[in-house]
């Protein structure tokens, strides 16, 4: 009897224990399951796909000029995008999260640091193509004025910034038509004057509304940086481009294939063969006077660009400090800061001359 009891008495705390680790694990899993599909508050960056801006979309030409004579290419450009997963309408688990923390081509990022609070997924698509379209306009006017065309424009005002001296003299649809008795058709032209001019400067905007004429006298106010003045005003320009630019580019939005756009438009309408059989990758923004802007997501173009077989990359010199340590193997980084460093750069790597060209460091 002895013997029945001891053996009864070992063999229920065995069992006990092991329903009991037959009860965690199952917690464990519900647990662990239940953390995969809920949706998780971060968005997921990775490599998205590349176009050759030289190259078709659906049987059709990505950049399509017309009223030029068109020169044949080889070699590729090609910009690059961001995949990104999470935010307005399109919600990410846990288990995308993981994936995004462990994988070097990913980043993991918390939503509201990526899109504005309340957004809606039909407010980011908006915004990605109007800034997309933007991006094609100043893509075109920085190509077309880079290789010494004259591009006629329209200076339209938008609306005035909260601190603009023009407040109460200039109102928002003013055409902005003279400087001081000097005729204004050019963005740059107007740029470059107000650069030229000191702080607290009175000059007189000619203007007209509702088509008549007027005049108004301003004292401006300084640039951020005192080298200059500015107006406080934000111009919506309407370009009269001499030559016929269509883009077409299906499902991608923002504006950061800017640059790229603008060296495609170059290279097309240029008898050299700049790129030479090189597949060269990038991307930056493009402004109308050339220069080069910032974006994010650039350690996942920069992956996406060797996966589609590029060998140099072109970054904005302002994205270096991300670049640096990201780079992978048998992709040669290339640092633009403008429109004409970014095609000194193309016509030196399709010309084998890469030695002296800048590097993120």
């Amino acid at each position: 009897m002895y013997l029945v009891k001891f053996r009864n008495e070992k063999r229920e705390p065995s069992r006990q224990r092991s329903r009991t680790l037959a009860i965690s694990a199952i917690v464990t899993f519900l647990v662990v399951g239940g953390l995969m599909v809920i949706p998780a508050p971060y968005v997921v960056k990775s490599p998205g796909p590349t176009k050759d801006v030289l190259g078709l979309v659906n049987s059709k030409d990505l950049i399509q000029i017309e009223n030029a004579d068109v020169f044949p290419t080889t070699g590729q450009l090609r910009l690059t995008t961001v995949g990104v997963s999470g935010g307005p309408g399109f919600d990410v688990n846990f288990a995308q999260v993981i994936r995004g923390w462990l994988d070097p081509e990913r980043a993991v990022f918390p939503v509201e640091t990526v899109f504005p609070p309340d957004a809606t997924s039909e407010q980011v698509q908006t915004q990605n193509q109007a800034e997309m379209v933007s991006s094609q306009e100043n893509a075109t006017y920085a190509a077309l004025t880079e290789l010494g065309y004259d591009v006629p424009t329209t200076l339209n005002v938008g609306f005035l910034l909260d601190d603009s001296p023009a407040k109460g003299k200039i109102n928002e649809g003013d055409v902005l038509v003279s400087l001081d008795g000097s005729a204004l058709n050019s963005y740059n032209g107007l740029i470059d004057t107000l650069n030229a001019i000191k702080p607290g400067t009175s000059i007189t905007l000619g203007y007209t509304r509702d088509g008549k004429e007027g005049e108004a006298t301003i004292t401006t106010a300084p640039n951020e940086d005192k080298s200059g003045s500015r107006l406080g005003i934000a111009l919506d320009p309407e370009f009269d481009f001499p030559v016929d630019v269509n883009i077409t580019i299906p499902n991608i939005g923002g504006p950061s294939a800017g640059t790229m756009l603008a060296l495609g438009i170059m290279d097309k309408l240029t008898e050299p063969d700049e790129a030479n059989g090189a597949i060269i990758a990038g991307t930056g923004t493009m402004d109308t006077r050339g220069q080069v802007g910032a974006i994010g997501g650039i350690q996942q173009k920069l992956w996406g660009a060797k996966r589609d077989g590029a060998t140099y990359f072109l970054a904005p010199e302002s994205n270096c400090n991300e670049v640096v340590g990201h780079v992978p193997d048998g992709l040669q980084v290339v640092a633009v800061e403008t429109l004409e460093d970014a095609w000194t750069a193309v016509k030196a790597i399709g010309g084998g001359q890469t030695d002296s060209l800048p590097t993120c460091s």
